[in-house]
């Protein structure tokens, strides 16, 4: 069992070491990859990435239906 941080400290994030598959698709490999940039990250950090990326991925995914 891991140790618990002693009170009043903070331990640094650790990358959870997730490989990610390109799609092909430029949009969601660059989505994907700024996601997995976030891998060791402090988690306050990543909202604002997973909104812009999630924005990213609707956008795409509206210009399928477009085609």
């Amino acid at each position: 069992m891991p140790d618990a941080p002693t009170p009043g400290t903070t331990s640094a994030p650790e990358p959870l070491g997730v490989d990610l598959t390109p799609t092909g698709h430029p949009a969601v490999d660059a989505g994907l990859a700024r996601l997995e940039a976030l891998d060791g990250v402090p988690a306050e950090a990543h909202v604002a990435v997973y909104e812009d990326v999630h924005q990213q991925f609707a956008d795409a995914l509206a210009a399928l239906d477009q085609d």
